[in-house]
């Protein structure tokens, strides 16, 4: 598994990382049993997948306490990433709050510091940006926190932020058929943020597995979408993108998610991607992203399909 440092002076990450918002178990229909979502995360580790990234909001703590399970024995092995997000769905963004988010989630995972902490979104409250960042440089001056991070923030946020302390990392949602931050995270990278993206397997579209005949089990969010890839109209022409990718697949003998995989990590100014799974053996198969290199033959290609799609 190849590994990239995070921004001008952090850990090194491995370039596929594990997402646990999945092991919530909320929005993503029935849920696993704890057993089958450890072994999932133990899968991925054992494939050379170097970090997790988890949130407060993903099960209402459940993620991270899993999570914790998962590592326990091994945390100088795991790098672990969480994040606090704004109110009513998080613990609130005003410096006390982002301060008892930071230990509940340290409780919830047990242990005792985390190496990247991340503002889940920007926060619509009220609460200054300047006091949730401050905060967070708080954290980072205790011991609480190695590194410190933003997810879905814009441009302009970010700067606001670097004028306390530097952004070491930005969590934006990207992949093949959600390209709106590409800009973003290649100035990120000429900046010395680093990018860790999430939704590079477009929640399953880009896995080939979701065709016209899927049927999403009750409570699964993918079910429910109006607007977004899910969406009627959004969804079938996402699907002839994923079609028109497979034989690339094919000639590479690799599966379409590797694919997708590969794609994302290649990308000017990315760290890493997040692939999350409750599946163990799905789990393993996204590692081998890690190590799968395209070409510029065939990154040509893939570039040729997606300014047609």
């Amino acid at each position: 598994m190849q590994t990239r440092r995070l921004g001008s002076a952090g850990r090194r990450f491995s370039v596929i990382g594990f997402g646990a918002w999945e092991a919530g178990g909320t929005q993503w229909g029935p849920n696993e049993s704890d057993e089958r979502v450890i072994d999932a995360i133990r899968a991925a580790l054992d494939g050379g997948i170097t970090w997790i990234d988890t949130a407060e909001v993903y099960g209402n703590g459940e993620s991270e306490r899993l999570v914790g399970l998962a590592v326990a024995g091994h945390r100088d092995e795991v790098i672990i990433a969480s994040k606090v997000a704004p109110r009513p769905e998080g613990s609130g963004f005003g410096a006390d709050q982002v301060r008892r988010a930071c230990e509940a989630s340290l409780r919830r995972l047990g242990i005792d510091d985390l190496d990247l902490y991340q503002l889940h979104w920007p926060d619509a409250s009220g609460v200054p940006l300047e006091e949730t960042w401050e905060a967070m440089a708080g954290l980072a001056d205790k011991g609480l926190v190695r590194a410190s991070g933003v997810s879905n923030f814009e441009r302009e946020q970010m700067l606001r932020c670097e004028e306390i302390r530097h952004v070491d990392s930005l969590q934006p949602e990207f992949s093949m058929l959600v390209l709106e931050n590409r800009e973003l995270i290649s100035w990120c990278g000429e900046r010395g943020i680093g990018t860790v993206v999430y939704g590079p397997l477009a929640f399953g579209l880009l896995s080939g597995a979701i065709t016209t005949a899927t049927s999403f089990p009750e409570g699964d969010w993918r079910g429910q979408e109006t607007e977004g890839l899910f969406a009627p109209g959004n969804m079938e022409a996402n699907r002839r993108v994923v079609e028109a990718l497979r034989p690339i697949a094919e000639r590479l003998d690799v599966s379409l998610a590797q694919i997708a995989l590969a794609w994302t990590i290649a990308q000017p100014g990315v760290t890493a991607a997040i692939a999350g799974s409750r599946n163990p053996d799905h789990a393993r198969s996204n590692t081998a992203a890690g190590d799968l290199e395209l070409d510029e033959k065939t990154l040509g290609e893939i570039e040729t399909i997606l300014s047609s799609s």
